[in-house]
């Protein structure tokens, strides 16, 4: 399907073109080093990409991206963008969250081979907005070609006291075809803003829980927006698991530290005064037992992103795409190490 995948990226790309847009924000891969010795490897990858697309409702209002132009954030727009960045990286598996476009992503990435599953949430904010396209969720999609699904799972997160909350997780398992491996997979979203620390707290618990015990036969991948910083206790959640996880940009970084930011906006504030953020939330854990980080895209710097920040007419969505380049550690050649 990698013609099929060329054919749609190049017309994208056009697309976009013909609308005047700029190009896509562009960026390079690091590769890890070891014995100081950056090195290509010679075996099967898994390539995992993150990202929360920015729900097309919750891009809306008044208070919103204030500095971000209005075509930047018309869905004719946006949807060339974010579909070029899917395509662009050609990653194994996709988790997205904030996706109330399923139906797009659906049959534009068929084109390129992917297959596809959705989970609204529960009762989806979008919903509310005079913007609403439809629910939304976290979106799991795989290359078919790369990888077969051989169980999915769709998980409501539940509170310290066993309610169902309004955040949800994704769960698939696969196995990679080249090497026979299996596999999880995990796409989830946390619930946002700052005050709601402990229910993030408690989502995290129940999350890390029940993957603990699905999760025990195969390594694990578990992508997501948390909605936290390393200094919140979901962090430690994942940080001190069973299941024995390491963050991959975290354990890539030379100083073994989460990057500066995933997200970086600009909102209306109170008394007239914008509000800019800039922090890390997103992340892509994995099995340290049995995978290896062999290289992740790079974060672009602040004059790449622009004064205004994101989303911009260079970038469709507020958070920056995670993309991670895993080895199963059984089959890394000794040379490559």
């Amino acid at each position: 399907m990698e013609g099929g995948k060329t054919a749609l990226l190049n017309k994208v790309r056009q697309q976009s073109a013909n609308q005047k847009l700029p190009p896509l924000l562009k960026r390079e891969f690091q590769t890890a080093t070891f014995n100081g010795v950056s090195r290509e490897l010679h075996q099967p990858t898994l390539r995992i990409m993150q990202w929360n697309l920015l729900a097309q409702a919750l891009s809306q209002g008044e208070d919103n991206f204030v500095l971000c132009p209005e075509e930047a954030l018309a869905w004719n727009n946006r949807k060339l963008h974010i579909l070029e960045e899917l395509l662009t990286y050609n990653a194994t598996i996709l988790c997205l969250e904030e996706v109330d476009c399923f139906d797009y992503l659906q049959q534009n990435l068929a084109d390129a081979g992917y297959s596809g599953i959705f989970l609204p949430k529960p009762d989806s904010p979008c919903l509310y907005s005079a913007h609403c396209v439809g629910p939304d969720g976290c979106a799991l999609f795989w290359r078919s070609d790369e990888v077969t699904q051989i169980f999915q799972k769709g998980i409501v997160l539940h509170d310290d006291d066993g309610q169902e909350t309004n955040q949800v997780a994704l769960l698939c398992r696969f196995t990679l075809k080249e090497l026979k491996k299996e596999f999880y997979v995990v796409v989830t979203h946390l619930k946002s803003k700052t005050p709601f620390w402990q229910l993030r707290h408690e989502q995290g618990k129940y999350l890390e829980k029940v993957l603990s015990e699905v999760t025990v036969d195969f390594p694990v991948i578990i992508c997501g927006d948390f909605n936290a910083e390393p200094n919140e206790k979901v962090y430690q959640v994942f940080r001190e698991s069973i299941m024995d996880l390491g963050s991959a940009y975290c354990h890539l970084s030379p100083q073994e530290e989460e990057p500066s930011f995933t997200t970086w906006k600009i909102r209306g504030g109170t008394h007239g005064k914008n509000k800019e953020v800039a922090h890390c939330i997103d992340y892509i854990w994995y099995s340290r037992s049995e995978l290896r980080p062999i290289s992740l895209l790079k974060f672009p710097s602040e004059d790449e992103i622009g004064k205004d920040r994101l989303p911009s007419l260079s970038y469709p969505s507020d958070h920056l795409s995670l993309v991670v380049d895993f080895g199963f550690i059984k089959h890394l050649q000794e040379t490559d190490m």
